[in-house]
């Protein structure tokens, strides 16, 4: 039986409930991006998990890149400094491209087929235009003497 607790407000619901209405206040969760983000760190974690032995490199490398977009674009949709924001979404991009040549890199050493490879790229390709258009949203408008 859920425990109620107390929220503010008065009112009081079950702790899954409260935890639920937390999550859904939290910026980077509303972000189409962040969930794309999620879904490439799952298909990055099947590839590592199929990787060979001896090659952790390759798997520890893969594992921080793909675990850094979910956690950049987290952590920039939390700021409100459109700097700070524009930063960590330019960070998220780097690592998305680096997944991307971790992919290539996977796929010239034979140790993930063409389909996986192409499946993954897909996703890398959508996750850095949404990271793009994230970032240039953030950007300062420009005065008439920089243009």
């Amino acid at each position: 039986m859920p425990v109620p607790v107390p929220v503010p407000g008065g009112r009081n619901e079950t702790r899954a409930a409260a935890d639920m209405a937390s999550m859904q206040a939290l910026d980077h969760e509303r972000l189409d991006v962040y969930h794309l983000a999620l879904d490439f760190l799952v298909f990055a974690n099947s590839v590592i998990e199929g990787l060979p032995r001896g090659r952790s490199h390759l798997a520890d490398q893969f594992t921080r890149a793909s675990m850094s977009i979910v956690l950049n674009i987290a952590e920039g949709a939390g700021n409100v400094s459109k700097g700070d924001k524009r930063r960590y979404y330019l960070t998220a991009r780097g690592s998305a491209t680096e997944s991307a040549a971790l992919l290539d890199a996977c796929l010239r050493l034979k140790l993930l087929d063409a389909a996986q490879h192409e499946a993954g790229k897909q996703m890398v390709v959508r996750i850095v235009a949404m990271l793009i258009r994230l970032a240039q949203a953030c950007e300062e408008p420009r005065t008439g003497s920089d243009a």
